[in-house]
Formats: structure tokens, C-alpha cells, sequence
């Protein structure tokens, strides 16, 4: 078990980590969600041991472990920028961690050729890193990371420079891969989509502060507070101004929402409501679906899907749909959002009725 208590770093006057207490699990695979300059790296930083807190202390497994150095810590770090041995081959460079713990040869020689079977790099053992396709030599440090059977696993957005073929199959891979072990892993991201697949835990970062953890559905589905809903959107969560008046949240140009069920417990008054572009639609998609008119503005069109921009009321939204969906500019139009999904939150940004869903605290 990972505990961080009270966990601060700050660089020259400058926060990095507000007062940070977080708990893992072994066994667990917990993904570290935010923006550019969120945190995430320095918080792992501050996990490994390669940076000292300026305050507060880590434990591991009971121990406390804040003073100790990297080198002397059970602790594997694979970054977005892969790093490997230039001069060694593929096979010396996932066996040099067993090397330097003087495992015998035999094991060295199946411990490697299991993880480069994992890795799908049994052809290219013989060959150096500069003779390797960038998806190659991340895979080779992926690799490495597991044969060192290290007890906490830092993954730094490991995926970020590969082709979409290969995010695809190491997202699926991934979990399998460390599911055995025993070790915590964590995983930084900046793609909402990427922890959902990865599932897990999940803990969504702001300005070097933890918003939110939790089972991944859970943040997701049941946002705290709008920072932690605006974290987890991609494309960004729309959201509008509105004011309860008995079973209706009254919104711009005297259009209405009936007041889902999970949301009746919200009080009389001014609110903002927030739901994600794909809970918007250009058709009805169920009984629960509140007609709306908005005005188009653009659409750009990825091919399987369409992002359509609207003007609502002050309100600028995004709709995502499937297939290819073009508009016309500056036309009316009549939008469905799915109203199972909204989220309602106060003047201070926190949520209410049952978007706020009750907290198990800072530890899974």
C-alpha cells in the first residue's frame, strides 16, 4: 500500500503539489487525469522518490519511505519519451534490471523472452533501439518495466507518441499485462477517453490539486464539483445557466428542461446545468430526451463522428454525433439532450441533488 500524507512540493515560491493525501492499493491500477501542468508528473516524480517533498511524508507498506533515494526503492517509471540503452540490444535492454539484481541467466533468458512475447518484440530482440520503430522502443521500455517486477509502476502518458493502432491495442493490453502482479500501478493521461478504457481508479488534477478519486465510472459519472465534470469532458462539457421553478429548470429564451428524478432534491433558484456533448443529439434518441433550439455554427467532421458547434442563448455547446452531420451556419435548429444525464451544481461549483454522489474517500 502506497499512503501519501499531506504530500506538498513547491519550487521557488511556486506551488507544484498543494498538501496532497492520497491512499493505493496493491493490485490496483490508478490513472492520474488532468491538462498540461496539472500535476501529474510531479506527482510521480514526488511517488518515485526522484523528488523530495517540501512537506509531508510516504509510506510504503507501513514503512516510511520519504528520504529514501530512488535507487533504493522497488519503483519502475515509463515515460512519454521512451528511454533506452542506445548501445544495447532489445534483449539487453529489457534484461539489464535483472542483471544488476544478479538474477541467474536461465531466468533472465525467460523472464525477457515472456515480456517481449507480451509485447509482440520476440522478432527484433537482436536489434539496438535506433533500429526501432518509435511504437518498437516504447514497447521495449514498457517491457523492461515488467520484468524489474517492481512494487509501484509509474506510467507517464506511455502511449502519448505511438500511432492510434497501437494506443488502441497496449490500452486493451495494458491491464492485462499488470494485472497479476501484485504491483500499484499508476497512469498519467490527459484524455478522459484513455481512463475510461483503462477503468481502475482515477484521480482527476487541477493547478497541482487532486479535484477528486475514485472507482473511474464513478468520477465520471458522479463529478464532486464542476472542475472535476470540466476534467473528465472531451470534447469540453457544455453547460448552461438556469433556474429551478418547480418540476422545471427554466434556461435561455424561456426554454425549458423537466427536472429528471436524480435531480429533484435541487433547490429552488439560479444553478448551472452541465452534460456532456454526446448526451446531446440532432434526433430524439429516447422518452427522456428535452427538446431544445439552438442555433447552428459549424460542424467539423472526423468521419465516424461529427462535432457540431451551437449557439445557446450566451452558451456556446458542442454536440457529437455519430457519422457525418453537416450544417448550415447561423440556422435554427432543434437539438435533444438526454436529461438522465444532467448534472446540476451551485454557485460555487459544487454539486448538487444526486450528481454529487456520496464519497468513499481518498482511498481504494
Amino acid at each position: 500500500m502506497l499512503e501519501l500524507r499531506d504530500l506538498s512540493k513547491v519550487v521557488a515560491g511556486d506551488i507544484h503539489i498543494h498538501p496532497t493525501t492520497l491512499t493505493l492499493q496493491r493490485g490496483s491500477l490508478n490513472v492520474l487525469l488532468g491538462p498540461t501542468l496539472a500535476g501529474k508528473t510531479s506527482l510521480m516524480r514526488l511517488m518515485a522518490g526522484l523528488d523530495k517533498p517540501s512537506s509531508g511524508q510516504i509510506f510504503f507498506d507501513g514503512q516510511d519511505v520519504s528520504g529514501v533515494r530512488v535507487q533504493d526503492r522497488s519503483v519502475a517509471m515509463v515515460y512519454q519519451q521512451f528511454i533506452n540503452y542506445p548501445a544495447l540490444s532489445v534483449y539487453e535492454n529489457i534484461a539489464s534490471p535483472l542483471r544488476i539484481r544478479k538474477v541467474e541467466r536461465a531466468e533472465i533468458d525467460r523472464q525477457v523472452r515472456r515480456a517481449a512475447d507480451l509485447l509482440k518484440l520476440t522478432p527484433y530482440l537482436e536489434r539496438t533501439p535506433l533500429n526501432l520503430s518509435g511504437g518498437q522502443q516504447q514497447r521495449t521500455a514498457l517491457a523492461r518495466a515488467i520484468v524489474k517486477q517492481a512494487s509501484l509502476v509509474l506510467l507517464d502518458e506511455p502511449l502519448a507518441n505511438l500511432d492510434y493502432k497501437l494506443r488502441e491495442e497496449l490500452r486493451e493490453e495494458l491491464p492485462k499485462i499488470f494485472a497479476e502482479s501484485g504491483a500499484i500501478f499508476v497512469y498519467a493521461t490527459t484524455e478522459p477517453s484513455e481512463a475510461l478504457l483503462l477503468g481502475g481508479n482515477t484521480a482527476t488534477l487541477s493547478q497541482g490539486r487532486i479535484t477528486q478519486f475514485g472507482p473511474t465510472i464513478d468520477v465520471y459519472r458522479r463529478p464532486q464539483d464542476l472542475l472535476t465534470a470540466r476534467i473528465f469532458a472531451d470534447p469540453p462539457l457544455n453547460t448552461v445557466e438556469a433556474e429551478r421553478r418547480g418540476g422545471a429548470f427554466m434556461i435561455g429564451g424561456g426554454q425549458s428542461i423537466e427536472v429528471p428524478p436524480h435531480l429533484r432534491a435541487v433547490p429552488e433558484g439560479a444553478i448551472t446545468l452541465a452534460f456532456q456533448p454526446h448526451h446531446l443529439s440532432p434526433r430524439p434518441q429516447s422518452s427522456t430526451a428535452s427538446p431544445l433550439t439552438a442555433r447552428s455554427m459549424i460542424s467539423e467532421i472526423s468521419g465516424s463522428e461529427s462535432f457540431v458547434h451551437l449557439a445557446f442563448a450566451e452558451a456556446r455547446w458542442v454536440m457529437l454525433t455519430h457519422g457525418i452531420y453537416e450544417v448550415e451556419a447561423e440556422q435554427e435548429m432543434t437539438v435533444y439532450l438526454d436529461r438522465r444525464h444532467l448534472l446540476a451544481f451551485d454557485a460555487t461549483g459544487r454539486a448538487l441533488g444526486n450528481s454529487a454522489a456520496a464519497q468513499t474517500g481518498m482511498e481504494a
